[in-house]
Order: C-alpha cells, then structure tokens, then sequence
C-alpha cells in the first residue's frame, strides 16, 4: 500500500460529492493531493552488517529496495501520513528482514544485539501514535522486522476452544483459517483488514465487537516471545493460575519495547449463525450514554454498541453510505447480535426491553446495516479529505461513568480552544463496561500551512486535558512515542520504573524499538 494513503489503492477514490459539499460548508476547500514517491534516505547500515544478516535468514529474506523501506517508514496516523504527503522519509528503516519462524527471530535478535542494531517489530503497518519511529542515535541502523512471513494457524484445540497463531497473520486470514474448522476470533478493530495478530497483541487491540467478544488481551491464552536474552513462554498451560503476578501483561501493550511476539494463543468461539444490526435514536448523547451502562451494569450488552453524540449523528459520520445527507436528529446508537438464532432473538427482546423504556427509539435494521456494510472505510475518507486541504485526525480515552461528561467537556473544549473557530469535534462511545467506558474523538479542520504543528499543540492539549480529568491517555491505541509524554502521570514514578528495570533485564543494549512506550 501507498505510504501516503490507507488500505487498498483500489478502495481509494476521490471525495464523494455529498460530503464534499457539506465539508465546503465549514471549510475552505483546495486541491492538496499527496506528493509523488520521493528518494528514501540511503541505508546507514553498514553493508558487512547486511550480509550479516544475510547470513542469518537467508539473502532472499533481507532487503533494502526503496519501495520496501518507504511502505515501512512510520505508521498511519495523520501526522504521519503529513510528513509523508510532504516528502519527509527520514524515519525509513535501513533494511527490511523477514524472518520465517521464531528461530529466525531469536537468530536477529540475537545479532542485532551483537552489532547494536535497533528493531523496529512490523506487522501491517496501521499504527496511529507513533509505534513504529525508532530512536537512531547510538545504534548502527535500524531493522525494520517485518513478520510477514509468520502467518499460519500453528496449532488448533477445538475441545478447549484455543487456537495458535502466527504474529502476521492479518485479521481477514486469520479469521479465514478459523472459518475453515466453523469457529472465529471475533476481533474487529477499524484496522481489522490490515492489521496483525502480533500487533492486536502488542498494542493492546480492542475491537468493535468487543462488548460482546472482549478486548483482543483478555482473548489471548498464551505468548511466545523472542527477547535478546532468549525464549519467553508464557501461559497457554492452564485457562487461569496463582502462580504470581501474570507475565502475559508485560508484553500484551508492550509495543515491541521488551520482545518480539512469534505465537499468540487465543480463545476462539463458533462462527455465529446469525447476525443482526439494528439502529436507535436518542434525544442527547448524555440518555444514550445512561442506556448503555444501564445495559452494562445488567450484563445485557450486545455484540455491538456504539453511540455518536449529536455533531457526529448530524453529519451521519457513523453511515459511512450517507454522510453529508440529512441524519436523524439527536444520536444514533448502532446495536448488533450476534450468535445461535435463538441467543440472537432472546438477546434482542430483552435490550429491546430495556432501550425502550429507557426512552430510545427504534429506528430498524437499515442504520445497523449501513455501519455494518462501511465500517472499515473511514481511513479511506480520511485520505480524500487530505486531498482538499482538510485535516482529519482521532484521539481516545477511557474513564469510569461517573467522569464521562467532565472528560467528554474538557477534552472537546481543549481540541476547539487550541485548533480555533471552525474546527469540528465529534465523538462516540464504542467500548463500554460495567464501570466506564471509552470516548472517541474526530476532529477535523482546515489547518493551512501549518497543520501539522497545529495538530500537535492540539493532540498535546487534549492529552493535557484528559490527564488533568482523571482519564487514561488511551484505551486502544497504544503508547508509541505520542503519549509517552504523558504516561508518567498515569502509572507513577514506581510505575515507570518497573517499565524501565524490565527493559533492563529483557533488553540491556535497548535495541528494541527504542524511544518507545517508556518515559
């Protein structure tokens, strides 16, 4: 894929006409389309290092071609994809290794460590904060280790419901090699068609269904990890233990920064045999929100729930095939099951229940089908965005019920004091729990000359604003090196000192994506 854009060149196209007409509405549009493939920067990597590494997985498997080092230059987010659109490369990695199994990870891990060689771990590349920028100084040059070759189903256990996975598998293959044997993972973040299972892992993935499925951690049964001081083996012996603290814990979120996962062990379920959307309107983004943990707190939660508050409702942002038409007042909520027909329908007659007297709306099946059908495509719009000179960009948090509507105000009223008159800010709820829930945030406007700078005041005061309020800095996207700022403030001193001892012990030349995760 094209490191200027998202996804599939083929899905990519120009902005649809409904949208460009209510985006010309709010903002001055131009025709900024993204610049032509520049020169990447030539390798530093010493070329006896190289052949080195040759050595180590094979010549076929070591590159260093342009195209290679350009599509593995940083990850997806908006600041990226700026510096990109700008000419700017000179993050590329200097070679891209391809290893074939865990030995052949062990074997670069090992050699990076010998020569000082930084490794950056590579999955599919959709990293949105920073995950994939490797600190250069003091290293020889920087490994881009690109799993792409570790994509099987390694083991099956359809009696305990686990199965074994390779960390680059992609979402769409993996769930095609379950669907063979009639089960499924069920992980469906919006980066779902790209992203990888070693990267669901390493960041902490949590998917759109997940309500009903779970975060892609509490999925995961067991790790193995190549480290630069060997082989960690981790869970996948038992469903739960007492055997101290969970070690799984160090490497689910860790980012590449203590080891590299080669095989993920997950719990799988059956394909469902039925699926249903549906759609409900409420009259603010405060009842919606008190319906959901309402249902929460009953452990009436269905497969899917997500709620957009009245700016992101009005512009249909959450029906990806009638943005810019006329939405339907109030917020939409977006309801999905899930499961057996007769677990479908007595789910649905008991949220149905419960929406109803709590003053939601049924709008039918069409709005839930309509999310269901595009809700892979906002990336894609993102980009046609770019194209016309407007800015796009998301952020997410998570707090308990009761610090919603304060973090809700204060990180909405930090995007607008900082990006200025004009700048849209939407936001839905799409992971909810017993205790809290997530917020996530759209944001758009025009920027100018300067809007990545703009952007980066803005990021920085809504990470000051969701920190000020009591909430975590992410629920889903990860540290990287956007929020690394500003985790200190959320684990503590003693925190980040456990972080840093680990990273000692796991990794004492710090050739693991350094610069990133640890304060």
């Amino acid at each position: 894929m094209p490191p200027t854009r998202w996804g599939d060149p083929a899905h990519a196209g120009p902005l649809p006409e409904a949208v460009r007409d209510l985006v010309g509405l709010v903002f001055e549009l131009s025709d900024t389309p993204a610049a032509a493939d520049v020169a990447v920067p030539a390798p530093q990597l010493p070329a006896e290092l190289v052949t080195g590494l040759r050595a180590v997985v094979g010549e076929e498997h070591v590159v260093l071609d342009d195209a290679s080092r350009r599509q593995r230059t940083r990850g997806k987010s908006t600041p990226d994809l700026l510096r990109q659109r700008a000419g700017d490369l000179s993050d590329a990695p200097d070679v891209v290794v391809r290893p074939g199994d865990h030995d052949d990870v062990q074997a670069v891990l090992d050699y990076a460590q010998q020569h000082r060689i930084a490794v950056v771990p590579f999955g599919g590349g959709t990293a949105v904060t920073g995950g994939l920028v490797a600190e250069r100084e003091g290293f020889a040059g920087v490994i881009s280790l690109d799993l792409g070759r570790m994509r099987s189903l390694l083991a099956l256990d359809p009696v305990s419901s686990t199965a074994t996975l390779g960390p680059g598998l992609r979402g769409p293959e993996a769930e095609a090699l379950l669907a063979e044997h009639g089960l499924m993972l069920g992980h469906y973040p919006q980066s779902f068609e790209f992203a990888t299972i070693g990267g669901f892992a390493a960041t902490r993935s949590s998917g759109q269904s997940s309500a009903g499925y779970g975060r892609f951690d509490a999925m995961v049964v067991g790790l193995r990890v190549a480290t630069p001081q060997g082989e960690a083996r981790l869970g996948g012996t038992s469903p739960s233990n007492a055997s101290g603290p969970d070690l799984r814990e160090l490497f689910l979120g860790s980012e590449g920064a203590f080891g590299v996962i080669t095989e993920v062990t997950v719990r799988v379920r059956p394909r469902p045999a039925v699926k249903e959307y549906e759609g409900w309107q409420w009259s603010s983004f405060a009842a919606g929100a008190d319906a959901m943990r309402t249902l929460a707190q009953s452990d009436l939660l269905p497969t899917v729930i997500r709620l957009s508050d009245e700016n992101e409702t009005a512009i249909n942002l959450a029906r990806p095939d009638a943005i810019g038409g006329e939405g339907s007042g109030g917020c939409l909520m977006i309801v999905g099951y899930e499961g057996t027909p007769a677990a479908v329908a007595a789910k649905k007659a008991a949220v149905t229940t419960a929406l109803t007297g709590l003053g939601g709306t049924p709008l039918g099946a069409e709005p839930g089908e309509a999310w269901a059908a595009g809700r892979f495509n906002a990336p894609y719009l993102r980009d046609s965005l770019l194209d016309v000179g407007v800015l796009v960009e998301t952020l997410e948090t998570v707090t308990f019920w009761s610090n919603r509507e304060r973090l809700y105000a204060a990180v909405k009223s930090a995007l607008e004091e900082a990006l200025g008159e004009g700048t849209m800010v939407l936001c839905h709820i799409s992971h909810v729990y017993a205790t809290g829930c997530s917020l996530y945030f759209t944001i758009a406007e025009a920027g100018g000359e300067d809007r990545l700078e703009r952007w980066l005041k803005a990021k920085a005061a809504a990470n000051d604003a969701i920190v000020a309020a009591g909430a975590s800095i992410t629920h889903h996207h990860a540290v990287g090196t956007d929020h690394r700022g500003w985790l200190t403030p959320e684990i503590g001193e003693v925190g980040v000192a456990v972080l840093r001892a680990v990273k000692r012990e796991l990794d004492p030349a710090g050739i693991l994506n350094p610069g990133v995760l640890i304060p």
